[in-house]
């Protein structure tokens, strides 16, 4: 049952990817949690998460970033350089940090040096940093701009209708994510991380359908599941920087003596938090979803809310520690990863913070020897 969440999870190019690609139908590829996958859905375009995972080398990227700057968009520039995203039919930017925002231009200028890595529908949708409602109108304002773009290029329409049963449709998938959740926060351990964050990174490359019907499948067999309780591993808790490589949960959980029993990353639950209003106007609904729900850190003066929500899932799902890395360069998990571990080690919970490079750039020795160093810590 895994293996389909562990092929879309761990391939740029998975088969659920190919098999869409092989029935004509389009494929759009975008940066960021803010963008409503719904608009897609709603018009039978498949939306795919564009990931950093299977970068070899970084010649390309370094020509056009330089050293200094987070490694994942530089990961997804190589990639793109490489052809990796061929299969893509568009793309759409976003300003998650100022990084990630410098990916459009560089791409845009890398599409000169190596002729067809830019699609034709190539995309920059803007975010505001505040839910004040100027905030909420402009963002508003960017969807509608965005369906509009999409309607153009593609020649389809999005109605109303069709947004709303996108909307239902990826609630029940949000609502299985939130029952799987909720299974990992037992004292029975059900399912690793690594098999848990397999599934949560599948949700962000599937087709919507085809992924909800198999995590459907999925809870069910863990709700049947009988394992013994006492568990002696230790119970991790995950934040900070993009992280979609499943890698890093591995490494948790190689040696037997953990298990991430949740996470607050920027791939995973806290992307699938929040259930979207399925009454009034949709677009309104996918506004106040996406928007004015979200808890990132590159949004203004939430960082209550979002020490709130860390101790509610320490709370909830019984954490010995918690691991909280940023990738290098990444200046809001890193400034922000530095008041968490005062405040909650301030209220004796262990803290361990780690810089590392992304994905599959990662240095495994050095961050393998933190983890064993801190799950020592949590022994004695």
């Amino acid at each position: 049952m895994m293996d389909i969440f562990y092929d879309a999870a761990t391939k740029i190019q998975s088969k659920p990817i190919l098999d869409w690609k092989a029935a004509g139908k389009p494929v759009v590829g975008y940066t960021c949690s803010y963008v409503p996958s719904e608009v897609f859905h709603a018009v039978d375009i498949l939306p795919v998460r564009i990931r950093g995972i299977e970068t070899e080398s970084m010649e390309i990227a370094d020509a056009y970033f330089g050293p200094y700057i987070c490694t994942f968009p530089k990961c997804i520039l190589q990639l793109a350089g490489k052809g990796k995203f061929s299969f893509l039919d568009g793309t759409i930017i976003t300003p998650g940090c100022d990084s990630m925002r410098r990916l459009d231009e560089c791409w845009r200028k890398a599409g000169e040096t190596y002729p067809g890595i830019v699609p034709s529908f190539f995309y920059y949708f803007d975010v505001p940093h505040k839910t004040m409602p100027h905030g909420m109108k402009w963002f508003t304002e960017e969807i509608q701009n965005l369906i509009a773009a999409l309607e153009s290029q593609f020649g389809k329409k999005v109605t109303e209708d069709q947004l709303n049963r996108s909307i239902h449709l990826y609630n029940k998938g949000r609502r299985l994510l939130q029952e799987l959740e909720s299974m990992r926060s037992k004292k029975e351990i059900v399912i690793t991380g690594t098999d848990a964050f397999a599934v949560t990174m599948a949700g962000t490359v599937m087709p919507r359908d085809l992924f909800t019907t198999h995590l459907e499948s999925l809870v069910e067999s863990l709700q049947k599941k009988e394992v013994p309780g006492n568990d002696p591993r230790k119970r991790i808790l995950i934040i900070g920087s993009i992280s979609d490589d499943i890698s890093l949960i591995q490494l948790v959980e190689q040696d037997n003596e953990a298990v991430v029993v949740a996470e607050n990353l920027c791939f995973g639950v806290r992307y699938e938090g929040n259930e979207i209003a399925e009454t009034g106007d949709p677009i309104s609904a996918l506004a106040n979803g996406y928007l004015g729900e979200s808890t990132c850190p590159r949004m203004y003066g939430k960082y209550k809310e979002r020490l709130a929500a860390l101790k509610d899932i320490i709370h909830r799902a019984k954490v010995d520690g918690v691991v909280m890395q940023n990738v290098r360069f990444c200046d809001l998990h890193g400034s922000e990863n530095g008041l968490f571990e005062r405040d909650l080690e301030k209220e004796g919970i262990p803290c361990l913070r780690v810089e590392r490079e992304y994905g599959p750039l990662v240095e495994i020795g050095r961050l393998k020897m933190r983890l064993d160093a801190f799950l020592e810590r949590l022994s004695n």
